[in-house]
């Protein structure tokens, strides 16, 4: 595991955040499709994918946290273009 002093290569950084999008997306998926799954053993098999999804995701985000860049967050979001 990393320590506290460790930093990530810009690298590392950035595949990892291809990791932690790959798995939010299976999370969406998994919870979006269990909705319109009717065999109770594939929906507790997915909604096992969901949890280990978010711990999966919360083990990645800790590991982010060492990236040697933070991209600023907006303190405002843009107003959205209706027309």
């Amino acid at each position: 595991m990393i320590n506290e002093q460790q930093t990530l290569a810009p690298h590392e950084a950035l595949e990892l955040h291809e990791m932690l999008n790959f798995k939010t997306l299976c999370l969406s998926k998994s919870k979006l499709m269990q909705g319109l799954v009717f065999d109770q053993e594939l929906k507790d098999l997915m909604q096992k994918d969901v949890q280990q999804s978010l711990q999966a995701i919360a083990d990645l985000q800790a590991i982010y946290g060492h990236a040697p860049f933070q991209a600023p967050v907006p303190e405002f979001r843009p107003t959205p273009i209706l027309n």
